[in-house]
């Protein structure tokens, strides 16, 4: 499981006295623990891995939106800080779909739910999460989805 590659992964690193990774995998294991707490009250938990991934995808994205700001104030050893961080945490997360893969499973879904136009977008969303949320960047769906649908 995610959860426990992740742990290990803190213990090898914090052996080999690698502070930058051991920061970024405490980080994450914090991240994942805030999530688990969130949940308590919860009446319906998501699997482990699941839970897990989503807690990378959200990071993952923060770091990116993290990095394009302290790049563009001139802020640059803040924005390696970051790019750092963002590697460990891809080292987790599944392989991402790349655009022509993208828009291969948005043509298929727009064809197998028969959307039209924009009024479908939000079906063909959900549609494209739920079989590829944890491989694919939301964000950059949603232009090719509007792109797919106009």
């Amino acid at each position: 499981m995610l959860r426990e590659k992740i742990r290990a992964e803190t213990v090898t690193a914090m052996k080999a006295k690698d502070k930058e990774r051991t920061a970024a995998l405490r980080l994450i294991g914090a991240k994942i623990k805030d999530r688990d707490i969130e949940l308590r009250t919860s009446d319906t938990k998501p699997e482990d891995d699941d839970l897990v991934t989503d807690v990378l995808l959200k990071m993952a994205k923060q770091r990116r939106e993290s990095i394009e700001m302290y790049e563009d104030g001139g802020r640059q050893e803040l924005a390696d800080k970051e790019k750092s961080e963002l590697a460990v945490i891809e080292e987790f997360l599944p392989r991402q779909m790349s655009e022509d893969e993208t828009r291969a499973a948005i043509a298929a879904i727009k064809a197998e739910l028969g959307a039209e136009g924009m009024k479908d977008m939000g079906r063909v969303m959900g549609e494209l999460k739920a079989r590829h949320g944890a491989t694919l960047d939301m964000s950059k769906a949603s232009g090719l989805v509007k792109e797919a649908l106009s």
